[in-house]
């Protein structure tokens, strides 16, 4: 009599795949057990002798057992771990529906399997920020994009300044990232100079804040500033930020022109030269790095911001517009799309909001570039983010484009 446990040479090999489909149901079965019923030790050891059998079964059969695991609320991480490694159509039932995978099996998915393992983890309900910084860390515009079309998916500050960052060189980032609430407005203010029309229109809605509750609060602190002859820089910079008048008044004594109306004019009569650019700059009470950005910006819009936050006038706005010789109107006479999109955002910006943004770019473009910014800015040393304040995080982004990498 045969040993029953010998499968006899040269026997069907259909009985053998039965028995495998049903052993491997069996177990599963065994793995899906209750805790009044098979201990860890047990379900773990189970797991194992599944794992050894699932390394040699049929696609088919893994995603059987996956299908069979998926809604359990305890599974041994060596099943787990072998599962989510899986092909994606396999690993996805357990991404998408086990809700007892913790952060470590994701991140580790992450990390070992490829981008549609990571496209999967992104979309599913409820990741976690670390989840997310590690999936941010790939840099890869549809993983991104699915994280952020996730609305139950937690990001942290670092992983939106992040995504800011990357927007740049994929600008179809910036519509999803301005739905999302954990953006701020320092990462909306950078991500501006690389948004298209739309985007802008968005985060001058959205982020162009006043800054009147501030104003209020400190108000008594400008008489104290100027009694210690403003000697603090620390205080200085920030009541700068705070205070409602944007011109510098003390500029107007030592340039060659009355006003900054007079300098606009001049420029936009003889055109927009070097040396009138900063004189205008430094009349509107910004650094002149700050005034090029604005007056090199493709799109126009940071025009009108200038001159809204400085109290110009719509036609000092078309004076600058003419100095940088743009068009008004297209060829068949209808007004330029450009300039319209220009004069629609001076019209629909409050001053005081419009100088929020003005000041935010001169404070992140200008202040805070520090010998060790201008190195990273030219070195593209991004990964050294979390080495800088927020303006000087600001300022890397917004200027890598000008230094390169």
């Amino acid at each position: 009599m045969s040993d029953p446990a010998v499968i006899p040479e040269g026997e069907a090999p259909q009985p053998a795949v039965r028995a495998r489909h049903a052993l491997l149901k069996r177990l599963a079965d065994v793995v899906s057990l209750p805790a009044s019923r098979i201990n860890a030790f047990e379900r773990a050891v189970t797991g194992d002798l599944l794992v050894d059998m699932l390394r040699l079964a049929e696609p088919r059969e893994r995603r059987r057992v996956a299908e069979r695991l998926a809604p359990l609320s305890e599974l041994p991480n060596s099943l787990a771990r072998m599962l989510l490694r899986d092909d994606p159509a396999i690993a996805g039932l357990l991404i998408e529906q086990c809700a007892s995978l913790t952060d470590a099996d994701l991140v580790a998915c992450a990390r070992d399997a490829g981008p549609e393992h990571r496209f999967l983890i992104a979309s599913r309900r409820g990741i976690s920020e670390v989840i997310a910084e590690t999936l941010v860390g790939f840099e890869e515009a549809a993983v991104i994009e699915g994280l952020l079309r996730n609305t139950t998916a937690r990001l942290s500050q670092s992983a939106v300044e992040s995504i800011v960052s990357l927007s740049r060189q994929n600008p179809g980032l910036c519509a999803h990232l301005l739905r999302r609430p954990e953006l701020r407005p320092s990462g909306a203010y950078v991500m501006f100079w690389w948004c298209g029309a739309e985007d802008r229109k968005t985060i001058l809605q959205r982020f162009a804040v006043s800054r009147e509750v501030m104003q209020e609060v400190v108000e008594d602190v400008f008489a104290m500033a100027a009694e210690e002859g403003w000697a603090d820089p620390v205080s200085r910079k920030a009541l700068q930020f705070i205070e409602r008048r944007q011109r510098n008044r003390a500029a107007i004594a030592k340039s060659p022109y009355d006003s900054l109306e007079q300098a606009v004019a001049v420029a936009g009569q003889n055109g927009l030269t070097r040396e009138v650019a900063s004189e205008i700059a430094y009349l509107a009470g910004i650094k002149p790095l700050t005034g090029a950005k604005i007056l090199g910006d493709v799109g126009g819009e940071p025009l009108a911001i200038l001159c809204k936050a400085t109290g110009l006038s719509r036609i000092d706005l078309l004076n600058l517009w003419r100095s940088m010789r743009r068009p008004e109107t297209t060829v068949e006479g209808a007004i330029d799309p450009a300039w319209e999109r220009v004069c629609i955002t001076f019209e629909m910006l409050a001053v005081d909001r419009a100088q929020t943004v003005l000041r935010y770019w001169n404070w992140s473009l200008s202040s805070a570039l520090t010998p060790a910014l201008l190195k990273a800015i030219r070195e593209g040393e991004n990964e050294t983010l979390d080495e800088y304040s927020a303006p000087e995080r600001a300022a890397m982004m917004a200027l890598a484009e000008n230094f390169g990498r």
